[in-house]
């Protein structure tokens, strides 16, 4: 089995609404040989993954992808369950896999995944395994490379504070971006977004992180507070250090002056002696000392949010107890078969690591690894209680009394953080802290794990206070409108987000053409992907996100977002077909349902009650409705507002909008500019499409209503989208049509547009299929009175003059002009210039243009010369 490509979905996909990944797998010959028929295949793979037998395959039974193996199944099918079972093996919880025959030999293969980095090495693994099997290559060590796989996953395994606040979020509906390999993350999307990096979030305060990371100045700020600190000093050498020991008084702390997780703390400093060893000892790895007096007592972690105490734990180092018979060694592997406990933080606690610090412990109180210990003599194997060096915590919030309550509200609040992590040392919690302990140190990013999975009582939910702070203000998402289709999406998505701009929101908005933040362009280029809807929902000025949703872009990456508010179909028409596994206009309606699916249950899919293909999905959709139709007395539409759902349409000229007897008169078509006065149907469509998504983010008609009487066919509302200019009585139209319906619809404007000749400026993406390039050319020769075809610079893969050659066929098969009035030219700019090089007033040239900016500066230049002329001849 040979791997050709990977495709990584992290949102909705058209293979499913979790996050999946899509392999393209050549079976190198196997594809018509079961596993069943390969010596030894079956049993030699089970002894490997013995989980196998217990998935439940296409079959839907217990056991049923063992029965399946045994009576004879493929080899993409069986790789597809091993991804799966080597990520279960590996601690992932993912169950869902797929496997499709593509043509001969060649398969896909689509299978759930949390981590993208493991699961690809769990691909790797499975092909090897399958490549083992088959005898394409050696054996290969499965254990160490198991072994591979997981510390992949601890380093890409999201933090344990990251992910409960992050699962907090989830609950509550609010999207999450995670942000590269940064581990930042924001939750919340436009303006109300906020990023995370472990427990610090956007508002938490700057200084106060800095000065939390100082333990000296920590110290410092505390005690002019009047809040119980140790006495501490800077040590800069050795007589610093035996001056300021012998001031503060045995035992004494040394520790650096900048750490965390109690790296580098030695604590119960009893002697001289004992000081300048342990000094020389941290020299070596810090710069930054300290020194500080030895508090007697219990470490308790109290954890401080949005100014009020939410969890207290003790904190216990990690420990042993004695049995008499099993050395220490054995100890501490029985203790690390606990279930609870992990290799990093993707459990509930840490397993305890034997080190040089654990045996220099060890050393202290007297012993080694190879000690038998008394029954019941309990032995502390670190200096600190950190839950990273297998430490453990017992739940306290119960217990500590109002008087230290009011101590860590006022310590958070002197640093000025509005979350973190408060440390004390004293033997009893629920006794007030002056005179009997201290504030050790301030955590400002402190871990949560400790509160929500203690060793002992109480889980405490700190996530969703710090959710419950972070979102207190606001909802957390900005609303989404989503179009898609095959014609008139980019002038759906332009109209909507020119309504609501006008209405005073911060547009941001994805369109062919460019992406757009308050109606200024921050990318050009066909920006109607995954990362550029990323671009515009991560943006912090977008109070709304309307966008344009391409057949590409969700084949390629999925939806960059969760749920929409609004999902928009305009139409689905022959397009594309032939690209990308897309054979037949049921797969292309495949493909776009995905943005009307994707709604939320109580958003809008707007669907065109006039296009057949577009209301056979309507039984997919399973938020609430809105049709949109050209005729008032449409079926589905009115079925619809029976249902007391919405309706869009036309009536003797003009839009309503009606939901059960309510009945709005919003505009008459003529006063729309985008209508031509009516005579640009495609755009009545457009508008009551971008009505209907309007109307399902409550915008008022009143608004909806002048929004769309202000938008125009001109460069600055709607570019490349039927752009009319006229140069000395020639009219010249630009145009991004580019299939079979697109120039259908241009042409029936066309006629009713007057004129004295039609001259038309074709091509087509090299893309396309012959048959539908060949009616293109048809239905212009059937249209234009001269044509220019014209070659795209982007050949998409066609030879030189190929498509041009077949446009010129389908132009002369409609057998109505000359071919002395078809010229061929190697540009779209050259094709206009000739045009109008040989234009008579009252011709209309239309251009169905590749690019649009270079054929508007010939225009304009030309609208300039043609101006001046008429100022020197007058």
């Amino acid at each position: 089995m040979k791997l050709l490509n990977i495709k990584v979905f992290e949102g909705r996909n058209i293979y499913s609404h979790r996050k999946c990944i899509r392999l393209d797998v050549d079976l190198e010959g196997y594809c018509e040989t079961p596993s069943k028929d390969i010596e030894g295949f079956n049993e030699r793979l089970l002894l490997l993954l013995p989980d196998l037998k217990n998935h439940r395959c296409g079959i839907d039974e217990e056991n049923g992808f063992y029965t399946r193996l045994i009576e004879g199944t493929y080899l993409a099918h069986i790789c597809e369950h091993m991804i799966i079972a080597l990520q279960n093996l590996v601690g992932i919880d993912v169950s869902f896999g797929k496997a499709r025959e593509i043509s001969e030999d060649l398969y896909f293969i689509i299978f759930q995944f949390e981590y993208e980095k493991t699961a690809l090495k769990c691909v790797n693994l499975a092909i090897d395994i399958i490549n083992m099997l088959t005898g394409k290559i050696n054996d290969i060590d499965f254990e160490k490379r198991v072994a591979e796989i997981k510390d992949t996953l601890n380093d890409e395994y999201i933090g344990p504070s990251t992910g409960a606040i992050c699962e907090e979020a989830k609950k509550r509906g609010l999207p999450i971006f995670k942000l590269g390999d940064t581990g930042l993350y924001q939750i919340g999307s436009g303006k109300y977004g906020k990023l995370i990096e472990a427990t610090i979030c956007s508002d938490t305060s700057a200084v106060g992180v800095d000065i939390s990371c100082d333990k000296l100045m920590t110290k410092a700020i505390l005690e002019k507070h009047c809040l119980p600190v140790t006495t501490g000093y800077k040590i800069n050498n050795t007589i610093d250090l035996l001056y300021y020991a012998d001031k503060i008084g045995y035992p004494v702390v040394l520790k650096p002056q900048f750490g965390n997780q109690g790296k580098g703390v030695i604590v119960n400093i009893k002697s001289r002696t004992e000081l300048i060893e342990a000094y020389n000892k941290l020299i070596v790895s810090y710069k930054d000392i300290m020194l500080e007096g030895y508090v007697t007592g219990r470490d308790y972690r109290v954890c401080v949010v949005d100014g009020k105490v939410v969890a207290v734990a003790l904190r216990i180092p990690p420990f042993i107890v004695g049995d008499g018979k099993n050395t220490i060694r054995k100890l501490i592997e029985n203790v690390n078969k606990d279930p609870r406990r992990g290799s990093g933080h993707e459990k509930a606690l840490t397993q305890i690591k034997i080190d040089d610090t654990l045996i220099a412990k060890l050393k202290e109180e007297g012993y080694n690894l190879e000690t038998v210990l008394p029954s019941g003599l309990v032995v502390y194997l670190r200096g600190n209680a950190n839950l990273s060096t297998g430490g453990v915590s017992v739940d306290c919030t119960d217990q500590i009394c109002k008087e230290n309550i009011e101590i860590c509200e006022r310590a958070a609040s002197a640093l000025g953080l509005n979350i973190c992590g408060v440390d004390i040392c004293v033997k009893d919690i629920g006794v007030p802290l002056k005179g009997q302990g201290a504030i050790v140190e301030i955590n400002s990013a402190p871990g949560i794990r400790m509160h929500h999975y203690p060793f002992e009582g109480k889980s405490r939910n700190v996530a969703k206070a710090i959710v419950d702070m972070m979102f207190r203000d606001s909802r957390g998402s900005v609303p989404i409108i989503a179009v898609t289709g095959t014609n008139g999406k980019t002038t759906t998505t332009r109209l909507i987000a020119h309504v609501l701009s006008c209405a005073g929101y911060n547009v941001g908005m994805t369109a062919t053409g460019g992406i757009y933040i308050n109606n200024r362009c921050i990318e050009k280029g066909d920006t109607t992907g995954y990362e550029s809807a990323m671009a515009v929902l991560l943006n912090k000025e977008v109070e709304i996100a309307v966008l344009e949703t391409a057949r590409g872009g969700i084949i390629r990456r999925g939806l960059a977002y969760d749920l929409a508010d609004v999902g928009v179909l305009t139409n689905i028409t022959e397009d594309h077909l032939g690209l990308d596994g897309i054979k037949t206009i049921e797969d292309l309606a495949n493909v776009k349902s995905l943005v009307i699916e994707a709604v939320k249950d109580d958003g809008y899919a707007v669907i065109n009650g006039d296009d057949k293909v577009s209301t056979g999905l309507i039984n997919r959709v399973k938020s609430k409705l809105i049709i949109f139709s050209k005729y008032h007395d449409n079926k589905i539409m009115r079925e619809n507002i029976d249902r007391g759902g919405i309706g869009i349409y036309l009536k003797e000229g003009c839009i309503y909008i009606q939901q059960g007897e309510d009945c709005i008169k919003l505009v008459s078509v003529k006063s729309i500019p985008i209508t031509l006065r009516g005579k640009a149907k495609f755009n009545i469509e457009n508008s009551l499409a971008a009505v209907a998504a309007l109307v399902g983010v409550g915008t008022s008609p009143k608004v909806i209503s002048k929004g769309i009487c202000s938008f125009y066919c001109n460069e600055e509302s709607n570019p490349g989208r039927f752009n009319v200019f006229d140069i000395n009585g020639i009219s010249v139209i630009l145009d991004y049509g580019h299939n079979k319906d697109g120039y259908r619809a241009v042409a029936e404007v066309l006629k009713d547009m007057k004129h004295k000749r039609l001259v038309g400026i074709i091509g087509v993406p090299g893309d396309r299929l012959d048959s539908d390039i060949l009616e293109i050319g048809r239905i212009a020769g059937e249209n234009f009175d001269y044509i220019y075809i014209k070659e795209d610079d982007d050949k998409r893969g066609r030879a030189k003059w190929e498509v041009a050659e077949l446009l010129k066929r389908g132009v002369l098969e409609a057998d109505r002009i000359d071919e002395d009035n078809i010229k061929v030219l190697e540009n779209e700019r050259e094709a206009l210039v000739m045009a109008l090089d040989n234009a008579k007033c009252g011709d209309i040239i239309m251009v169905f243009l590749e690019k649009y900016e270079a054929l508007l500066e010939i225009v304009k230049d030309r609208i300039d010369l043609s101006a001046d002329s008429e100022a020197i001849m007058a």
